[in-house]
């Protein structure tokens, strides 16, 4: 494929309801999109869910924009042509770290490849599912009916499992009230990071509400504190921020670090080094699933088409494009059938249509490459 211009687009969305973890609230979500021309005429779309600030990586729109627009993106278009996403990701090596920017042209060339072969990305990428199981993540709400009347709410509309931020004094209690109200819905539970192995005593506590995973508990780039924590713990731990890459998720789960894994596709770089932690995962017997951060529905479709991996044995993170937005940037919106499964697009490339005037309106800065 012969890349003839690359654009940039910082957006910024206003979430329908604030969303808060242990390191902050969201309200506005910003986020790094990413358009990808091909000389036949024919466009890719990714994304970049970066954020204004380092809460939950140290890349942020700044970071992301300098790296791509000074750096990844010239050496992509000096190229000219390039080999697809296998390409670009030898060519972006040059570039250390920032795996989210780079994701989002890698995605953005996914798309491209699937449009120009006329095959949906799932299939693409060697996904075995037309629908895929979703779950829901709820905030830290800090106020126990509502955090009950939001589970209801949510298994209402049929999300297959229910997950729920907690941080320090927010945690042992609202896992005990959705047990008491609700029974042994699946249910579990993610610090981002917010407890030590000296401050755990709430997570050994959670042991006996049968969970079915504590996500993230430890620092966000643990993995021999959480190997202590699992060895503690029957509840399964789960491992996000901790696992950025292959080597990552090889080193924890020799550690026995965690028994299970998220995969943001966007946070370990792109949906190659996805299928690699995922095939490992999968060789080494430990399940895997999707995870999301807020992304508009460009994003959401590459958690879609992930999560049609075969070792994708949890209900991901991927919520309904009406839970987050007023209105999406993509058509169809992603929606939730009824028995909590969201069907996989047959349309070639990422399968929704993106609205390119509604991404104008959202759009504070703009940068064309090429």
């Amino acid at each position: 494929m012969e890349i003839k211009r690359v654009t940039l687009y910082h957006v910024v969305m206003r979430l329908k309801s604030p969303f808060e973890t242990s390191y902050g609230k969201t309200v506005d979500r910003h986020c790094l999109l990413v358009k990808v021309e091909e000389r036949s005429g024919e466009v890719g779309w990714g994304e970049s869910p970066v954020d204004e600030g380092p809460w939950y990586s140290y890349e942020t729109i700044s970071t992301a924009m300098h790296v791509l627009r000074d750096y990844v993106v010239p050496w992509l278009l000096e190229k000219r042509f390039v080999e697809g996403p296998g390409g670009f990701l030898r060519l972006s090596q040059r570039a250390r770290g920032h795996r989210m920017a780079k994701a989002g042209v890698e995605m953005a060339l996914w798309d491209l490849r699937a449009k120009l072969e006329g095959k949906p990305l799932y299939r693409l990428i060697g996904g075995t599912k037309n629908r895929v199981d979703c779950g829901i993540s709820i905030g830290i709400i800090g106020d126990e009916q509502r955090l009950l009347k939001a589970v209801a709410e949510f298994l209402s509309r049929g999300y297959k499992r229910i997950k729920i931020k907690v941080k320090p004094g927010w945690d042992t209690r609202p896992v005990e009230l959705i047990r008491r109200e609700y029974g042994e819905i699946p249910l579990q539970v993610d610090a981002n990071a917010a407890y030590s192995l000296e401050t755990s005593r709430p997570l050994r506590e959670l042991d006996k509400h049968n969970l079915l995973m504590i996500e993230q508990p430890l620092d966000y780039d643990d993995l021999h504190d959480h190997a202590v924590l699992q060895s503690r713990l029957k509840t399964p731990v789960c491992l996000d921020e901790s696992i950025k890459s292959l080597h990552d998720a090889k080193t924890a789960l020799r550690l026995g670090s965690c028994r299970v894994i998220n995969i943001k596709p966007a946070r370990v770089g792109g949906l190659i080094e996805t299928r690699l932690i995922h095939d490992y995962a999968q060789e080494m017997g430990v399940p895997v699933w999707i995870g999301g951060m807020l992304e508009t529905g460009i994003g959401r479709a590459f958690l879609v088409a992930a999560a049609t991996l075969e070792n994708v044995r949890y209900p991901s993170d991927i919520g309904e494009s009406s839970r987050y937005w007023e209105e999406d940037v993509v058509e169809p919106p992603w929606t939730l059938e009824g028995n909590g499964t969201m069907r996989v697009p047959e349309r070639s490339g990422i399968g929704v249509d993106v609205l390119e005037e509604r991404i104008e309106r959202s759009t504070r800065a703009k940068i064309l490459l090429g």
